[in-house]
């Protein structure tokens, strides 16, 4: 028990230091910082990223299911199993979906994780293509909104915090969504909003706070 709670702990600081180095990123670019130092600072987080593969710190399994997108032929009872289940969600909903609460994959609880990390799933097989496209629009909405709060921000410390929040929505909505349909490893990355989970809904309700806080404030 002790080494599964051990390997939890890592996983999500795991997460945590991706999630910051993105908007570390985002910031910097926002606030003018030479081509340079960006991309040092890109190498130092590929070289991170190499080395927590190639050291013991996660398990072979689990480094398994951080690069089994990559692997055209990986085994769908095994390591696979994530991710064609996954698959076979989004792509039995077709363009309309299969309806709310009809979605076999959902019901039967064939798709691991699907309350938080493949919440996605959910929403492509019950609502198909159209369910999924009104979801990432409204994303979209969100972005947008954070991104122009950042361009009217009459001082440097709102813009930065604003494009902070927008990258950092930014990364969790790919990578969330990318893994579902295998373009991204699976990393357990929450939707925002979406995914079960009281941190990650009240993180996300902050930080919308902020650029709500920040847009407030552009007249004053």
């Amino acid at each position: 028990m002790a080494d599964r709670s051990t390997l939890a702990t890592l996983k999500k600081a795991f997460i945590a230091v991706l999630v910051l180095f993105v908007v570390a990123f985002a910031v910097l670019l926002v606030s003018g910082v030479q081509i340079r130092w960006l991309l040092l600072l890109l190498l130092t987080g590929l070289l991170m990223v190499t080395v927590t593969l190639q050291m013991d710190v996660l398990k072979e399994y689990q480094v398994t299911r951080l690069t089994a997108f990559m692997d055209t032929e990986v085994d769908p009872r095994g390591t696979g199993f994530n991710l064609e289940q996954s698959k076979i969600a989004i792509g039995s909903g077709g363009f309309t979906g299969k309806g709310w609460g009809e979605g076999s994959q959902t019901n039967l609880s064939y798709v691991p994780e699907q309350r938080t990390d493949f919440i996605f799933t959910a929403i492509g097989e019950e609502k198909g293509f159209l369910g999924a496209l009104t979801v990432l629009l409204l994303f979209s909405i969100i972005l947008w909104r954070c991104v122009r709060t950042a361009m009217l921000s009459k001082d440097i410390f709102g813009a930065l915090v604003a494009a902070g929040v927008a990258a950092w929505f930014a990364f969790q909505l790919f990578v969330n969504i990318g893994m579902t349909i295998g373009i991204m490893p699976i990393t357990g990355i929450p939707l925002p909003f979406v995914s079960y989970g009281g941190s990650s809904l009240i993180a996300s309700f902050v930080g919308v706070g902020l650029v709500m806080s920040i847009h407030m404030r552009r007249l004053v």
